[in-house]
C-alpha cells in the first residue's frame, strides 16, 4: 500500500510539472508579414519575375 501511494503522489508530481512547464509564446514574437508574398514567391520557372 505504501509503495502503491508513493507512485501515485510520484505520478501527480509529474503531472503537476508537465501541466505548470511548458513552452511560452508571445503575441509579437515574430515581425515577419507571412501572408504577403515575396516577389520571387509564385512565378512559373524559367520565364522571369513580371513583379
Amino acid at each position: 500500500m505504501k509503495k502503491a501511494t508513493s507512485l501515485l503522489l510520484l505520478l501527480a508530481g509529474l503531472a503537476a510539472t508537465a501541466l505548470f512547464t511548458g513552452c511560452a509564446t508571445d503575441v509579437d514574437e515574430s515581425t515577419i508579414p507571412w501572408s504577403r508574398p515575396q516577389s520571387w514567391e509564385g512565378g512559373i520557372p524559367g520565364l522571369g519575375n513580371t513583379n
